[in-house]
Order: C-alpha cells, then structure tokens, then sequence
C-alpha cells in the first residue's frame, strides 16, 4: 500500500532544535509502511535575512537526510510501497518575496507544495487565523499563477477564506489543504467550512487531515480523526482525502498515533469506520498521486 503522509516540520527542528528528540525517523516510517513524507521548511515571522538563512539551514539538513541514505523525490508518482522517500513543501511563502524568479529556484530544489501562509500576514496574503475578511493580494495571485505554471500545489492550510476562494477565482488550478480538518466538527478557524470542501472537492482539490488534537476534536483518538475523513467523504470528498500529521510540529498527538510507526493504528481506524479497502488506498496515498496528475504541468 502507498501511504503519504503532506506535513511534518522534521527540517525545522533539526535545523532550529539540534539534539531534540524527533517523531519522525527513518525506523518509524518504515515500520509505519510510510512510502512518501512530505517534510515542510517553515521559516515563521522573521525577517528577510533571518527567512533565507533559515532555509539555507533546513535545505543543508536535508542534504545531512540524503548523506544517511534517505531518497528524495520529485513527484508523489515516485512513491512505492515498502520504499521510504521524502518531498520537499514550504510553510509559508516569505521565501518568495525576492521576487517570482525564487519560485524556479525552489521547484529545482524540489519543492512541490508551499503553503500561502502561516499564521500572520505576508506580501501574498492573510491567515485564517488574522480574521481578515481581504482576499489575496497582487503579489500573491502573481505567485500562486507562478506555483502552478511549474507544477507547485498551493496550499491552503492556514490561509483565510476570501484568500481561498481567490484562488479558486483567479487561478488556473485546484489547490490542496495538507494539514486541515473540518469545521463543521471543531470549530477552529485552521479548520475548512463544510462550503470551503465542497469547493475543493467539486473543483478536484485534496485535503489532509492534521493530527493536532486541538483541531481534531477533544478527546482525540483515531476515531474522531476517522470522523473527519468521513465527514469530508459525505460532502463530495471520495479520492480526494488522505493524511497531513504535522508531526514534529505537534506537542501533543490523538491517542495511539503518536509517531509515524503508529499508522497502521489509523488504517485500521479507517476500516473500523467502514471504509471499503479502496477508499482506504486512496486514502493512505492514492488520492495525492491522483491529486498531482491532475495538477501536472
């Protein structure tokens, strides 16, 4: 089985956090069967400087990755079960502000999703967690034609909702959510209103739910992870929903899926809830690989 995981913040601690003890290592994802982490390089508020030494650091840990025999890969099609292999997003789009010619420079690093926001505003756009009711910005339209034209999903995860239908409005293609749940369940604002997934799903977009209990639900175990995978599917979401831990970035984790080498606990969780084994492939990992051939360049 292709099982995909779309964020963690391993680089970031590794970079930020030396010594510190992480969820995510090579022996839990092999013993989680994960074929595909993609590992985010966030770089907060800083300034200028500080954003690009910050990634200059996270590109160097991945190269520290490799040197230990880890794969990267370009596209979620590399996949393979019982292989482990990394991709690269962004968590933020600061890195981008030099201009749009950063964003070749990235995709050649292989970068294939990056995410608009974080929880502040930049030169693209606002965050849901602002409250803001402006939509994307010009830049950000520039920048997010420019992600798509070289096959970079863009990510809604943390951007606020007139910025996400902005980009449903005045781009060319769908983006992807890789570490969101559903509001209708938690009211959180880093969660998706049930029209924001009908929106994605109608228009052949793709969710992955976060682990983070706050936004999972209290108390939070698999089955209230499951839930929201459920409630997607029942609003248009079938093949089009798969996984986004936001481990190394989560202080606390759902009850029995504290590290990567627990998800056979959420597979299993997923035919507890009467997922057909179909919908648990597209779940563990298809439905990304399907999501990138539809975003293909």
């Amino acid at each position: 089985m292709i099982l995909c995981d779309c964020h963690c913040d391993t680089l970031y601690n590794m970079q930020v956090h030396p010594g510190m003890p992480l969820d995510v290592t090579m022996e839990r994802l092999q013993k989680g069967g994960v074929s595909l982490q993609t590992m985010a390089m966030y770089v907060g508020p800083g300034r200028k400087g500080d954003v690009e030494a910050l990634m200059a650091g996270m590109l160097h840990q991945l190269d520290v990755l490799k040197a230990q025999g880890w794969k990267q890969v370009d596209d979620p099609s590399e996949a393979k079960d019982g292989e482990v292999a990394i991709m690269l997003s962004i968590e933020g789009c600061e890195p981008f502000d030099p201009g749009l010619h950063t964003i070749a420079e990235y995709r050649r690093r292989g970068v294939r999703m990056a995410a608009i926001t974080w929880n502040h505003e930049n030169t693209l756009a606002y965050p849901a967690s602002s409250g803001s009711s402006q939509g994307l910005k010009e830049y950000g339209i520039q920048a997010i034609r420019e992600m798509q034209r070289l096959g970079i999903a863009a990510d809604v995860s943390h951007l606020n909702e007139a910025g996400f239908y902005d980009i449903f409005a005045k781009t060319d293609k769908p983006p992807m959510a890789s570490h969101s749940n559903c509001r209708a369940l938690v009211d959180h604002p880093r969660n998706l209103t049930d029209d924001q997934l009908r929106t994605m799903f109608r228009n052949g977009g793709y969710v992955a739910v976060n682990f983070w209990p706050t936004i999972v639900g209290e108390p939070a175990t698999i089955d209230q992870l499951t839930l929201h995978i459920a409630h997607m599917y029942d609003l248009g979401g079938a093949g089009m929903v798969g996984f986004g831990s936001d481990f190394d970035g989560i202080e606390r984790k759902p009850e029995h899926l504290e590290n990567p080498a627990d998800f056979p606990n959420l597979i299993e969780g997923l035919r507890r809830r009467g997922f057909g084994e179909d919908e648990v492939r597209d779940i563990a990992g298809m439905g990304l690989l399907k999501y990138f051939e539809r975003i293909r360049v």
